[in-house]
């Protein structure tokens, strides 16, 4: 009887802010409507985007807004990455252009289970202007080439994203030195492979990786002759290889700085010269090098920056993601070009509950501020889980105002509005865990699925924009436009090239589909790179067309909808046929079941031999813990996670949520297996944008599989 009454007083206590919410929607939404545009922007977001170049579905589509042909170049002239920079310099000269923050202090911290982590107290960003950048680069190239440094030989990065990492980048562009990129989580073998692969005299790193990656694998990287680490701290330089050099930055940029050295002659790249060598997470196999020259990353930035709508000094991007992947690497070079401040950050000191920062303390985005930053799927699903996570625990009433409001505002931005009290009342704290000023976000790297996608629209109020490209194609390929309200698509394609579908058969995709043609992708255009270094494979994946024009295939399928936008559907490497016959897209299954409450990340694995398909599942430790401890399941995390009624609890859930969204029967996993360890980059079971290695996975998890299938 007692909680009847509660109940009642509680819908009681609700009604007012119903009716709030009505009156308000009435009363302000003529002013609303108008003040914000709201009408043009639903105009916008309904207009055809991009059309075929030949009125069938079999053409290649093009941007509406550059159809004749395809953009090459943002600013007139400006056809190599250091005339941008030069032409950003004169421009922003005194402007601050890179941001680091300074350690305070560092302690280390002793969890309940005898793991120690480090934490940080971090101060103030301090500043280097256009100009300081400018002569460090200098300074640097003069140093590199008074080292040996030849232009168009190639020198190396291995190092985490930090300022240093985009001054080399600089200097590189500026002295022709092709620059070959390592991820800094890539294992040391392939770090070596890929240094004796370019043939690389030069490298720099930082003192950590040298110390704890490199130094292992030194002797077997016989053309190695330098090493120069950026950290600003002096090390041993003892224990390696006899004939290799050991620097540290500040003194190749003395070096550079002498007047013998300073008046060296700098020969400037042209369009047609390699500027990176690329070398991919590699989600199979060993890394492959793409090969990117100076006039493809032009126009694909060109593409970029035409959907980022007024880019420019006011905006400050936080630089987190690793600048070896090409969507940080051309974001950061356009926000330079534009100049946006660079704050440079790291995803273990992010936010003010990030697992480096010292409670109590901020984090990189509560002192920065940023207006812009981009993000992988992978990292919004984890504030996605984390914020609503929070919501769970409110009280009865703070919780049904936040669904209220949410829902609310659900309704509005799906008809093209805003929801600004919403905004000011329930969001405002939520918006602050990025700062507070984030005005647009993208997403790449992988499928954003449509939930997390309008959380973060509603949440942290600002548009998303999805894009997808790939370092074959210098990251550009299509981006959704800020007044896009769809989700789930990609949009259309930039600017600076056009895309095709091409018929695949045997997976049931083909230009005929209703009701929208479908096909692998295949994107063509000034921004499709020269191929792998060195490999066999480019003719199976690059093509030149009879005007001259090259060509990418991507191994991914889409469709295009009426207004020219692209969305992914699957992916060849993806698709396994079944026993039965039955085609199940391994990654529409994974993507589908993320929304699983119990569940952070998840592999599907289908075996052509079997009619039925498995998954390992990564568990939210909150709430498997809280499940296990309501059916009586005490013990460590391990030992949850390998308990048989856990793995059934988890197996249950899932085949709610399949039921929920509808996969059928044979998308379903029949049986799953828990890991206790979560999948990070350093595990070497997915890539730095947190993509899936399969073949990785399927050789750690090989004893479970086998497990799995036969039924033991």
């Amino acid at each position: 009887m007692g909680l009847q009454s509660d109940s009642a007083l509680q819908c009681i206590l609700l009604f007012p802010l119903h009716l709030l919410i009505w009156v308000y929607s009435v009363l302000s939404f003529l002013p609303w409507y108008y003040i914000t545009n709201a009408g043009q922007k639903k105009t916008l977001s309904q207009r055809l985007k991009a059309r075929s170049t030949s009125g069938s579905t079999e053409g290649s589509y093009r941007s509406v807004d550059h159809f004749d042909y395809l953009a090459k170049e943002d600013f007139p002239g400006k056809d190599t990455l250091d005339k941008l920079f030069d032409h950003a310099v004169q421009r922003f000269g005194q402007s601050p252009c890179l941001g680091t923050r300074d350690i305070l202090s560092e302690e280390n911290e002793t969890q309940p289970s005898g793991k120690v982590f480090k934490k940080l107290i971090l101060g103030e960003y301090h500043w280097l202007s256009y100009r300081e950048v400018d002569a460090i680069v200098s300074e640097f190239g003069n140093g590199l080439a008074a080292l040996g440094q030849q232009p168009k030989s190639t020198l190396a990065i291995f190092c985490e994203t930090r300022a240093e990492w985009m001054i080399t980048a600089q200097t590189c562009f500026r002295h022709n030195f092709p620059l070959v990129t390592f991820y800094a989580t890539l294992g040391e073998e392939a770090v070596a492979f890929g240094l004796n692969e370019a043939g690389v005299t030069h490298l720099i790193t930082s003192k950590e990786l040298l110390e704890t990656k490199l130094k292992s694998v030194l002797q077997q990287i016989p053309k190695l002759k330098h090493v120069i680490f950026v950290d600003q701290k002096k090390g041993s330089i003892e224990g390696y290889p006899a004939g290799l050099s050991i620097h540290s930055m500040q003194a190749v940029r003395e070096l550079g700085a002498l007047p013998e050295n300073s008046n060296r002659p700098v020969v400037r790249p042209q369009p047609s010269d390699l500027a990176v060598v690329m070398y991919t997470s590699g989600s199979t196999g060993r890394p492959k090098g793409v090969m990117i020259v100076h006039s493809n990353l032009i126009a694909g930035m060109t593409g970029q920056c035409e959907r980022i709508p007024g880019l420019g000094q006011k905006d400050t991007y936080i630089a987190y993601l690793p600048l070896a992947h090409v969507l940080e690497m051309t974001a950061e070079i356009s926000c330079v070009t534009y100049g946006c401040r660079i704050g440079y950050s790291s995803p273990q000191t992010l936010s003010d509950q990030s697992t480096k920062i010292k409670k109590g303390s901020k984090g990189d985005c509560s002192v920065l501020k940023p207006t812009l930053m981009a993000a992988v799927p992978e990292i919004m699903d984890r504030i996605n889980k984390n914020v609503m996570s929070k919501v769970q625990e409110m009280n009865y009433i703070q919780r049904t105002l936040f669904t209220l409001g949410y829902n609310y505002k659900l309704e509005q931005i799906k008809r093209g509005y805003d929801a600004p009290l919403c905004n000011r009342l329930l969001f405002q704290k939520v918006r602050g865990l990025l700062g507070g000023r984030v005005r647009m976000m993208l997403s790449g790297g992988a499928p954003l699925s449509s939930a997390t996608q309008r959380f973060m629209n509603i949440c942290f109020c600002c548009p998303v924009g999805q894009g997808y490209g790939l370092t074959e194609t210098c990251g550009a390929g299509t981006i959704t436009e800020v007044a896009d309200i769809s989700t789930g698509r990609v949009g259309a394609p930039l600017i600076c090239c056009e895309i095709r579908l091409r018929d695949w058969v045997e997976g049931g995709y083909t230009n005929e589909d209703k009701p929208h043609p479908r096909g692998e992708i295949l994107i063509g255009g000034p921004n499709v790179t020269m191929g792998y270094y060195r490999s066999e494979s480019n003719d199976q994946d690059f093509f030149v067309d009879d005007k001259g024009q090259r060509w990418f295939c991507t191994g991914d399928v889409g469709e295009i909808h009426p207004d020219g936008c692209l969305q992914i559907v699957d992916r060849k490497k993806d698709l396994v046929k079944l026993q039965a016959g039955e085609y199940v897209s391994l990654g529409k299954v994974e993507s589908a079941l993320k929304n699983c409450s119990l569940i952070d990340n998840i592999c599907a694995y289908a075996n052509s031999e079997q009619n039925y398909i498995i998954s390992f599942v990564v568990p939210n430790q909150k709430k498997l813990t809280e499940l296990a401890k309501q059916r009586g399941i005490e013990g460590t995390w391990e030992e949850i996670c390998t308990h048989p009624d856990m793995e059934r609890e988890v197996l249950r859930a899932i085949k709610q949520v399949a039921a929920t969204i509808k996969l059928q029967r044979f998308e379903i996993p029949m049986k799953v297996h828990l890991s206790s360890e979560p999948w990070t980059p350093e595990t070497g079971l997915v890539t730095d944008a947190f993509k899936l290695k399969r073949k990785e996975l399927k050789n750690h998890y090989l004893h479970h599989i086998e497990r799995m299938y036969g039924g033991k």
